[in-house]
């Protein structure tokens, strides 16, 4: 088995990576490093929770010079949560060899990040509008890039970013190496590969992790019995930890207000609150301070959850990949995980299309859809007679009521996104 020793990593990335608790590369690391270290440009299919940011971060702090000032490795994510994420992460595993990285985004003031980077900076992690602010203010240096992340591109070209993307990619015009990390290959990403990519290596792993540790289970019900269903599946499974899934700003704060008249530890997450309150509530969720987060997807990308033992999902939608991305946010790290799936009518064709991207059977909670007249139902699976029985299970309610709230961000839409790197929705 392919050991961090084995990658012919520095001994100061090495000591980091023990003192973080990794003792052996996962799947996409033990493909990606020796290839990112090649200074070979890559594409790299995965999905959420594969491993994909130290998978980045390890070989680059490995090969930034930490004597020079410059920013030498320029990672693009599509939300601020994910530019905090991944600049902590390669500041840890940057330590001991003194990596400096940095992250710049939108609803922070943008003199005291022109400050830090004047202060130097290997490796600068930014969202898409913030980094073309400074851009056209002349207020950074991409010289001396030696190496381009797209971190999350699929993500980032949903959100309306393919032209901003362009336009970063082509300020690049010296050689560099560009790796792409992505969950899904849509035309666009095999657009910019073919533009802007050479040779690119591709590896892909998306057939191959499909978690065994975490359990789908789903409950059918009627539009109207959603509220109750979900208050119900929640007090039978004592979640230790969970993530509330909906469709929208307006259905996560509603569905908050009602769990909130039965539980303690809820608060909401969604783009349209300020950074500040957004930072406090994923601290508070980290934390373990708060139990229940109901959110839109920007929780369901990128950003490490590690505690969540429990993923209830409020609202289907129309596309098998948004589950996929969902049900992530659970069973982290090999522990056992379980995702609960409400499901009503309108739902059953994108339910047949998530069960055969997971090749699971379903898992009923109750009695499950009767089969349409004409055949047999697809989605019938076995019924399970009340909760889940088997998952992970959660202590006494506890913890505070609520959390702090906040308006809408300051600033307008900037080609849909807004420019801190969120959608307009």
């Amino acid at each position: 088995m392919t050991t961090f020793a084995d990658l012919g990593l520095d001994e100061a990335i090495l000591k980091a990576l023990d003192k973080m608790g990794y003792k052996e590369p996962s799947a996409i690391q033990a493909e990606t490093i020796p290839i990112i270290q090649q200074k070979r440009d890559l594409i790299a299919l995965a999905q959420t929770g594969s491993g994909k940011t130290a998978a980045c971060a390890i070989p680059i702090c490995n090969r930034v010079d930490a004597t020079r000032t410059e920013v030498q490795a320029l990672i693009i994510v599509p939300t601020r949560e994910l530019a905090l994420q991944y600049a902590t992460e390669v500041q840890k595993i940057g330590h001991d060899k003194k990596v400096k990285a940095f992250a710049i985004y939108g609803g922070e003031d943008a003199t005291m990040q022109q400050s830090k980077l004047r202060h130097g900076v290997q490796v600068l992690v930014a969202t898409p509008g913030r980094l073309i602010d400074f851009i056209y203010s002349r207020q950074i240096d991409l010289t001396h890039v030696e190496t381009l992340v797209l971190d999350e591109a699929d993500e980032m070209l949903s959100m309306g970013f393919a032209e901003d993307l362009e336009f970063i990619i082509q300020c690049l015009i010296h050689e560099h190496q560009t790796l792409l990390f992505s969950a899904t290959m849509p035309p666009q990403i095999r657009k910019i590969a073919l533009h802007h990519m050479r040779d690119p290596a591709e590896i892909s792993l998306i057939s191959k992790q499909v978690p065994k540790n975490i359990e789908h289970h789903f409950l059918y019900c009627h539009h109207h019995q959603r509220e109750a269903a979900l208050v119900k599946t929640i007090q039978d499974t004592d979640p230790k930890q969970a993530i509330v899934f909906c469709h929208s700003r307006i259905e996560v704060e509603r569905v908050c207000r009602g769990l909130k008249r039965d539980f303690d530890g809820v608060d909401y997450l969604h783009a349209g609150l300020t950074q500040d309150v957004r930072t406090i509530i994923t601290s508070k969720f980290r934390s373990g301070r708060v139990r229940l987060l109901v959110a839109t997807d920007v929780a369901s990308r990128g950003l490490d959850f590690s505690g969540v033992t429990h993923v209830f999902i409020y609202h289907l939608g129309d596309d098998p990949d948004i589950y996929v991305h969902r049900s992530g946010r659970t069973g982290r790290f090999d522990r056992a995980g379980m995702v609960v799936t409400l499901v009503t009518d309108r739902e059953l064709s994108t339910l047949k299309q998530v069960l055969h991207k997971i090749q699971r059977e379903p898992i009923w909670i109750g009695e499950p859809p009767k089969p349409r007249e004409g055949g047999h139902s697809e989605t019938e699976g076995k019924p399970r007679r009340g909760p889940p029985r088997g998952g992970p299970r959660g202590g006494s309610r506890g913890g505070p009521r609520g959390g702090p709230r906040g308006g809408q961000t300051s600033r307008g839409p900037r080609r849909g996104p807004t420019s801190d790197g969120q959608p307009a929705s």
